[in-house]
């Protein structure tokens, strides 16, 4: 196994031997199961599209198995590609179990034992921060990608594979939900031309937009006005805080966590938001954004989660009252250690 200090930060040509050895691994290998975190996303889900389609052109037998089933608006990758939610049992017969868009095997949830026990090798295709600990055998990682997906694609370009247009797909919806469609400030230079790449292979933006963003429930426009309703600031305004209490996150009409994180962002004075949702199954979600120099993932990290510099979250126990006192004051005194 390798530790993190074997894991440099990738360019497209990049030769390191961390990378030739996730690379090999992905030649070499047979039969492939590509696994994603609880929830899925974009990304998530566009990545493992994408990286199915490639290696079945290599000539590979690949399942894709979830923790939870894609959300209906990513049906027209559902449409061409099988993913699988996990009911328990064991797993389909594999070699190399690819782990896409996450590092931290906690984040399969009930599938966690069922991956750990499993003889085949472990590859972590990741654009988020590592853990100290390695787990995984090898690891094809860059912090400073936009998204998974985008791994995805240089993965394909190394193996010499092309993108067909469910791989186009795949990385498209990586790169669009993981950017904001292209308006954070992860959305650089080789972002914007392997979009316009998956645009030439045949993705119709206005489509995949239209299917992830217009088409709510009637009731979704109320639901984000009740959300927001809720909105405290604190720190003359720098940190906004929202709260869902599981009552409403039951409701028809359960709004996505970065359109109302979004909404926030646009207040002139904010830096950060935090976003905390009572959990069906116990516990707190933390969704926290940044578009300043203040660091989410380290504060995301106090609470056992991760991510990103600007975009982390975390999952706490206990209630939303618990969760809320915690987490905005570990939030204020990282505003205080700033000044």
């Amino acid at each position: 196994m390798q530790t993190e200090t074997d894991l440099p930060d990738l360019d497209p040509e990049d030769t390191s031997p961390a990378v030739l050895r996730a690379l090999e691994l992905l030649r070499r290998g047979k039969r492939f199961l590509l696994v994603g975190h609880v929830r899925p996303d974009g990304d998530c889900l566009g990545s493992q599209a994408a990286l199915a389609s490639v290696l079945r052109s290599l000539g590979k037998e690949v399942f894709i198995v979830n923790p939870d089933p894609p959300e209906p608006r990513y049906g027209y990758l559902a449409a061409e590609v099988d993913f699988r939610a996990w009911q328990g049992g064991t797993l389909p017969v594999h070699d190399v179990a690819v782990l896409l868009d996450f590092n931290d095997l906690a984040r399969t949830g009930k599938m966690a034992p069922e991956l750990a026990r499993a003889p085949s090798k472990k590859l972590v295709v990741d654009h988020h921060v590592l853990p100290t600990e390695a787990w995984w055998d090898e690891a094809y990682v860059d912090v400073h990608a936009s998204a998974t997906g985008l791994l995805v694609l240089r993965i394909a370009r190394a193996l010499g594979a092309e993108l067909d247009q469910a791989a186009a797909r795949g990385v498209f919806t990586s790169l669009v939900t993981d950017t904001g469609w292209f308006k954070y400030s992860n959305a650089d230079a080789e972002t914007l031309t392997a979009a316009g790449e998956m645009v030439r292979l045949g993705v119709r933006p206005h489509e995949v937009y239209s299917a992830l963003y217009q088409r709510r429930s009637h009731v979704h426009p109320t639901a984000i006005g009740k959300l927001l309703s809720r909105t405290r600031y604190f720190a003359d305004r720098r940190l906004a805080l929202v709260t869902q209490p599981i009552e409403e996150a039951r409701e028809e009409g359960l709004v996505d966590s970065d359109e109302v994180l979004d909404i926030l962002r646009s207040v002139a004075t904010v830096e950060v938001v935090l976003y905390l949702r009572e959990l069906a199954e116990g516990g707190v979600k933390l969704s926290a954004r940044s578009k300043s120099d203040y660091d989410v993932h380290a504060l995301s990290r106090a609470f056992g989660g991760g991510g990103h510099k600007k975009a982390a979250g975390a999952t706490l126990p206990g209630g939303l009252a618990e969760a809320e006192e915690k987490v905005v004051a570990a939030a204020l005194a990282g505003f205080d250690a700033r000044a």
